[in-house]
């Protein structure tokens, strides 16, 4: 006599509502292992029990910690037959619930608590918990993508640590790595390699994106942070991609990154890009040569698919005129004095060389990514961002002594006709 925990119950949109768990991918593990393995009723439609969906949730749950699925299956097997796994050590798994821990919302809340906290135990039980309850796909963008995004907002609003940020991203990365290392072999045609500009460090939503498309079949070459003009240039060359994704998340990484694209379209490899700072800054996409990967992730693979299946013209771009040109090559070679300038006129107000240094990279990085980009408007953006910056005490306390007027006066001082671009904008800035 079946207990009510195996009486088969629900239908196959009901097991998929409560796993996470597509249906072609339900029926296909049906098929390769035989589980989950469901009755039919007599018109042949699968109809499961609640230990079908509880077993569906450990599969999911082994997944997220690494495991293929071929290998989780193996490794239920044995358990059960060694007697190791019984109804009631299979129900925990997908019933376990921390009060108030059910949603995604809440699962995510719990973990970025458990971030804050360095509590790295907690927060790979609360993944595990999400992995089980939801798809990868959902866990990846909804929990880690969105909850790195908070933090990384609370770090701008002073209410958390850049260690605590690091702490989480790497948790983070390391469970999404697992992923992108236990996803199925390519069965699409066509490569794509995916990587971040000279300069980016922030490569996770770049990473997610990876996880997604592989996820749907595609081959892609993921370099991650921070690479350089001529690695790229190596690697296109020994994998002979037909599609690039590139991410950067602030100006002067948008900068490196339309570099790169153009080395791309002269390689004859389709471009395409995304991230934070073409969120923030739609006009700036018109200045890139090559395709918009959209404002979220799920966007982004969609045109990704579509882009290397039928691969449409280029859109047309916003190049930088010659007056950038020339107001570029002028602050280059006036850069140091300039930065000099400043370092003297503030140095009478006992401010530490190595705060105005800091802020003087900053500040030219920004310039030249504009200048390169081919619009000073651009460099509003980062004002914006470090006119809001509160918790950076040392730099608070140079930019709240008059920093940009000194900066003005300094490169008024030291360009002549060619930066008028330059000068003009600062001019207007502090009005």
């Amino acid at each position: 006599m079946k207990t009510i925990y195996r009486i088969p119950t629900f239908n196959l949109k009901a097991v998929t509502e409560q796993t996470g768990v597509n249906p072609d991918t339900l029926r296909a593990w049906e098929r390769r292992y035989g589980l989950p393995n469901p009755e039919r009723t007599e018109g042949g439609h699968r109809i499961y029990s609640q230990r079908d969906i509880d077993i569906v949730k450990w599969l999911v749950a082994r997944q997220g910690e690494g495991l293929r699925i071929k290998q989780a299956v193996a490794l239920w097997r044995r358990l059960e037959a060694e007697g190791k796994v019984t109804l009631h050590t299979v129900a925990p798994v997908a019933h376990t619930k921390t009060p108030g821990h059910g949603t995604v919302a809440e699962l995510r809340k719990a973990w970025i608590l458990a971030c804050l906290d360095y509590d790295e135990r907690g927060a790979e039980q609360i993944l595990d918990q999400a992995f089980a309850r939801y798809s990868p796909e959902m866990v990846s963008l909804e929990l880690l993508q969105a909850g790195i995004a908070q933090i990384g907002d609370r770090w701008y609003a002073g209410d958390a640590t850049v260690q605590q940020e690091h702490f989480a991203t790497e948790l983070a990365t390391r469970r999404v790595e697992r992923l992108v290392a236990n996803a199925p072999p390519p069965s699409r045609l066509g490569r794509a390699l995916a990587a971040c500009p000279s300069g980016e460090a922030h490569a996770f939503s770049l990473l997610v994106l990876t996880f997604l498309l592989r996820r749907r079949g595609w081959d892609v070459v993921y370099l991650g942070a921070n690479v350089p003009g001529e690695a790229l240039e190596m690697t296109v060359n020994a994998t002979k991609p037909a599609l690039a994704v590139l991410a950067a998340q602030q100006l002067e990484t948008a900068a490196n990154l339309l570099i790169m694209a153009q080395f791309l379209r002269t390689a004859n490899v389709i471009p395409t890009f995304g991230g934070r700072i073409f969120n923030h800054l739609p006009a700036l996409r018109k200045h890139i040569p090559g395709h918009f990967l959209g404002a979220s992730l799920e966007e982004a693979s969609q045109v990704v698919e579509q882009v290397i299946s039928a691969p449409p013209s280029l859109p047309p771009f916003k190049q930088a005129s010659e007056a950038y040109r020339k107001a570029l090559a002028h602050y280059r070679e006036r850069q140091l004095f300039i930065e000099l300038d400043v370092w003297q006129a503030l140095q009478a107000r006992n401010i530490a060389h190595e705060h105005i240094s800091k802020l003087n990279q900053e500040l030219a990085n920004n310039i030249i990514a504009a200048l390169t980009l081919g619009d000073i408007n651009f460099l509003d953006a980062y004002i914006n961002w470090r006119e809001g910056l509160c918790h950076e005490t040392a730099s608070v306390g140079v930019w709240s002594a008059g920093y940009l007027k000194r900066y003005y006066q300094a490169v008024k001082a030291q360009m002549d006709k060619r930066g008028a671009l330059i000068v003009d904008w600062l001019a207007e800035r502090l009005e």
